[in-house]
């Protein structure tokens, strides 16, 4: 799993775009994530969609404004409730013998 932060420069909405769903206003937009930061520290960009047949004609939708990974880590969905897993960096499971420290112990990081 990963959590992404995004800055977005709502001037730069074209809102003739935004369109009303169920329960509010849209708008389609797309993040092109990269693996590597760039030299500002973002992972990537937002753009704004636009049609499929101005994209053919070579049209592209304004840059909204640019995203970075704030966290990156596991999920594990596992049957054993006694198992949980704290963090990409932690590849051991954490059990609930390992996790509950007793009076003096010191948490190792």
């Amino acid at each position: 799993m990963k959590i992404l932060k995004l800055k977005i420069d709502v001037t730069k909405i074209d809102k003739t775009r935004l369109f009303q769903g169920q329960k509010g206003t849209y708008l389609d937009a797309t993040l092109f994530l990269e693996d590597e930061p760039d030299q500002y520290g973002n992972h990537g960009m937002i753009t704004q969609d636009v049609s499929k047949e101005e994209r053919e004609a070579g049209q592209k939708g304004p840059i909204l404004g640019n995203g970075k990974v704030a966290w990156e880590g596991e999920s594990r969905r596992t049957n054993d409730p006694e198992i949980r897993y704290t963090s990409q960096q932690d590849k051991q499971p954490v059990t609930a013998s390992t996790a509950d420290l007793g009076e003096g112990d010191s948490i190792p990081f």
